[in-house]
Order: structure tokens, then C-alpha cells, then sequence
């Protein structure tokens, strides 16, 4: 069973100067609430074929996912496939709304396990992957703005 989620924020910020602090994967976990961290095990850090192992926590599960990136286009966006606990694969978009102000949206397509009940683990996931992404949409916004 594949769920897709998505959400977004504007950013008073150009997509240029939105993609100078989104640019650095490494950095990701500074606003992302579920991210404990991420480690590299390409020996790129930027850009298509960049892969790194990110170490997330969702309440009581801890999990590593594998990801790569599999789109960059700066200051438009950056896409990923990762495989885990759960797997499929996401992007970021930077949309110009105005001279400085950017939408950034989070898109994922995600599949469940059997294990977690396929149907059931989306029901239940669907909406808390929402409301961590978020207010992690919020930090990145507070970390941007700042």
C-alpha cells in the first residue's frame, strides 16, 4: 500500500536564498524533528547519486533510512528514494511566490510494511508524518527567516 503526504509552507525568502539553506543535506536534522542525524556514504554531498543513511526517530521507533537523491535542480528541487522501516520516495519544490517569498513543499509516496498492518500503518502514519513535517516546515522556516 503506497500513501502519499504532502505539505507546505511560504518562506520570505527568494528560492535562491531558500536553496543556500536547504542546499546542505547535511544540516537537515537542524530542522527536522524527526532527524537524529545523517551520515554520508557517498563520498558526493551534493547532488543526483548523493546517498547517506538518515537515523530518524517517529515516538517510540528509531529507524535508519537509506537514501539517495535521485533530483537536484537548484533552487528548484531536490527529490530522494529511500528505503527503510518505511520506503518510497520524496522531493522538496521551491516555487517563487513573489520577489522574495518561496512555497516549499514536501511531497513523499510511502509504503508500509505488512508488518505495521499496510493499510492500518498508513491510516495511523499518514496523519503523524503530517504533523511532524509540519512544524519541521516551521523550524526550516524560523532557521530561514532568521
Amino acid at each position: 500500500m503506497t500513501t502519499s503526504i504532502r505539505v507546505e509552507i511560504v518562506i520570505d525568502l527568494s528560492p535562491e536564498q531558500l536553496w543556500a539553506v536547504v542546499e546542505p543535506i547535511e544540516t537537515h536534522a537542524e530542522w527536522m524533528h524527526d532527524a537524529e542525524a545523517i551520515t554520508f556514504t557517498s563520498e558526493r554531498r551534493r547532488g543526483v547519486g548523493t546517498t547517506f543513511d538518515a537515523a530518524t526517530k517517529v515516538g517510540p521507533f528509531r529507524l535508519t533510512d537509506r537514501m539517495e537523491v535521485t533530483q537536484w535542480e537548484p533552487e528548484a528541487v531536490m527529490g530522494v528514494r529511500h528505503v527503510g522501516l518505511v520506503s518510497g520516495v520524496g522531493r522538496f519544490t521551491l516555487e517563487p511566490t513573489g520577489p522574495a517569498a518561496t512555497r516549499f513543499t514536501w511531497e513523499e509516496q510511502l509504503t508500509f510494511p505488512w508488518w505495521l498492518g499496510w493499510r492500518l500503518g498508513e491510516v495511523i502514519g499518514r496523519p503523524i508524518l503530517r504533523a511532524i513535517w509540519r512544524r519541521n516546515l516551521r523550524n526550516l522556516k524560523a532557521i530561514a527567516e532568521a
